[in-house]
């Protein structure tokens, strides 16, 4: 029997994801590249390998309780100097992504865990590098936008070589999309 260190997040989709990635990179965050763009539900996480049949089945519980809703992402904040990290802040579907983090992480289910820090949902673009380039980051991203509807979460595995891999992705319940996180088309606007 082995052990797993897992994690749940929410993968920002394209062209966003790859965008922020690269900018992870060219601020010399090294981790930059095995890391899939996301904002996190469930931080790395050890699991014996025998429990994640029990956690997919958990997870598929939680994606069957929610409900798409409108993510947006705008402007910059830190976890300075409490912890090295420079993010892109979560301006709408932070409450959802807290509802589905505590749902993840509930006291019954197979990964509940108390986490280090309060859950503050993020896209982090600089970790565990100087102040200089992390200023850096700040600074470059303060104007940074992005916006899509969030309809489902997924679960990764970290590997040996410390990238991230996505095992199973998990679609909200809800078939319904709200208006606001609507293609241009369906709210009325010409389609290009």
């Amino acid at each position: 029997m082995g052990t797993l260190t897992i994690g749940v997040s929410i993968a920002v989709p394209e062209p966003h994801g790859s965008l922020l990635q690269q900018l992870r990179a060219s601020f010399g965050d090294a981790a930059a590249h095995g890391i899939p763009t996301h904002v996190t539900l469930l931080p790395p996480t050890e699991i014996d390998d025998t429990a994640l049949q029990a956690v997919e089945a958990h997870l598929t519980e939680v994606a069957a309780a929610g409900r798409p809703f409108p993510m947006r992402l705008a402007g910059t904040g830190t976890f300075r100097p409490l912890s090295p990290v420079v993010y892109v802040q979560v301006a709408e579907g932070a409450e959802a992504c807290t509802w589905l983090q505590k749902q993840v992480r509930d006291a019954s289910g197979p990964v509940a865990r108390e986490l280090q820090f309060p859950y503050h949902p993020h896209v982090t673009v600089a970790h565990g590098i100087d102040d200089d380039a992390m200023d850096r980051a700040f600074e470059e991203l303060a104007d940074y936008r992005a916006e899509w509807p969030c309809t489902g979460f997924a679960l990764y595995e970290q590997g040996a070589d410390g990238v991230w891999r996505k095992l199973h992705e998990y679609v909200f319940g809800g078939a319904v999309v709200p208006p606001q996180a609507s293609a241009p088309s369906e709210r009325g606007l010409p389609a290009h």
